[in-house]
Order: structure tokens, then sequence, then C-alpha cells
């Protein structure tokens, strides 16, 4: 007896992806092409760092991904939301729901302890924060000790530590972050990317991050590489020398 042959399974669906996208900031001799007809996939459960010289639309690429800018033409998904049908208010709530945010500059609430900090997002969406996974969180960070403390009482290691927890409590379909090292000394920097990997690693996490530190985004599964608004190469298990070769090819002067 012969068994049926079974059709390969579906493709899982990328965590987020763009499709052509363009944008463009004013208009005529003064257009500023940010992003010019890019697309990419985001794998769920996998650390990507985008990567680029200057002015080669990272930022934008991870705002439009995000929701947090719109693009000119073209399309970003998360998941299999198109983010072009849908209004502000879907918008916001899908950013809310759906991401997590890291910012360079924290972005903490200065009258809020660690704690209230961390559970904020879950309090404007009127949802109770699970104290088992809170916990969890917190202890992988290292912030048992510091939740009665405001942020101007913590390190700078340690507010974007906050920061992280604030944005893995919501257990979100994807954690966005933007230069999250980049107001960190060396020692608090490497901590933190050690937390985002182990988030990752054992919590199941999808991780985007903009960086132009090779060795923050040697952390990372893979690395894309923009420039001029396109997508031109990519590197799967990177190191900081690998990186830093790719980064040199991009600073290559004709000087004929």
């Amino acid at each position: 007896m012969t068994s049926t042959p079974q059709p390969p399974p579906e493709p899982p669906i990328p965590a987020a992806r763009a499709v052509d996208l363009v944008r463009t900031y004013g208009s005529g001799d003064t257009a500023v092409h940010a992003l010019a007809g890019l697309s990419v996939e985001l794998i769920t459960g996998e650390f990507t760092a985008i990567m680029g010289p200057s002015g080669s639309g990272k930022s934008t690429l991870m705002h439009c991904m995000a929701g947090l800018d719109g693009p000119t033409s073209g399309t970003a998904f998360i998941g299999d939301t198109d983010l072009s049908t849908l209004n502000d208010r879907e918008i916001t709530a899908l950013r809310r729901d759906r991401l997590g945010f890291i910012f360079q500059s924290f972005n903490l609430v200065p009258t809020l302890t660690a704690e209230e900090n961390i559970t904020l997002p879950a309090r404007i969406a009127g949802k109770d924060t699970d104290p088992g996974w809170f916990a969890d969180v917190v202890g992988r960070f290292g912030l048992g000790d510091r939740l009665s403390h405001r942020p101007a009482e913590l390190s700078g290691g340690q507010q974007q530590r906050v920061a992280c927890a604030r944005a893995i409590v919501g257990r979100p379909a994807i954690i966005f972050g933007d230069e999250p090292t980049g107001n960190l000394d060396s020692n608090s920097s490497a901590e933190v990317m050690s937390i985002l990997r182990s988030a990752v690693d054992d919590l199941g996490q999808t991780v985007v991050i903009v960086t132009h530190d090779p060795g923050a985004a040697a952390y990372a599964d893979r690395v894309i590489f923009l420039a001029d608004g396109l997508l031109v190469e990519e590197l799967r298990n990177p190191t900081a020398e690998s990186i830093l070769a790719v980064m040199a090819s991009f600073e290559k002067v004709d000087v004929r």
C-alpha cells in the first residue's frame, strides 16, 4: 500500500515585509528619495540588523515597516496585515498591541518608576500584565532591585534595560530598535544586545534593529545593508569583521 504524497508545507508568513517601498521627501529639484523601491522580508523568530551609510534609508525603512511613517508608494506588511489598508486609529492599535519599540533616547516617562514605565503600554491599552511573565522579564533583565527607581536614578544601561523590558513584556510580534545602543558605553551596549539576543533565542521573539555599530550588528542572525534607498547586500551569521568588510566597500572612492 502506497501513501498519498503530501503537498509541501506552506512557507511561514514573514513577521514583516516591504514590497517596492518608495519614500520621497519634498518635490522637484529638492526631492530626497529615502527609499527607492525597496523590497525585503523580515523572518519570524530571527534577529535582523539594518545597516548602511548615512542617508541610505535605514531609519526610514524601519519607520515605514513599523507604521511610524507612510510610504510614498509600495506596501508594508506586519504578518499578513497590509498597513496601507488601516486608518490612523487602526495603525495606532497595531503599534500598541503587536509591536514593541526601543529607541536611542530610551523614551521613558521621567515621573514614573521603572515598574510603571514597563507596564505603561499595557495600562494605556486597558490590559493587565501577567504577573508571572512580568517577573520573568524583570528577572532576565536584572531589574528586580530597580523597579521603584525613576529614570533619573538609573544609569543609561539600566534605563535601556527598562525600555527593553517595556518592549518585550507585551509579547509583541516584533520588537523594532532604532539605534538602541547609540547612547550607551561599550559595556552597557553589550548588555543590551545580549538581552535582545536572548529574547530571540529563549523567547522566540523577532527583533529588528537599525544600527551603525558593527559590534552590535554582529549579535544578529542576519544583517541587511542599504545604500541609496535600496537593499544592496546581506550577511548571514555575521561577525564584526565581515560587517566591517562590507561597510568598507561602501566607503571606497574612485580617485582617478
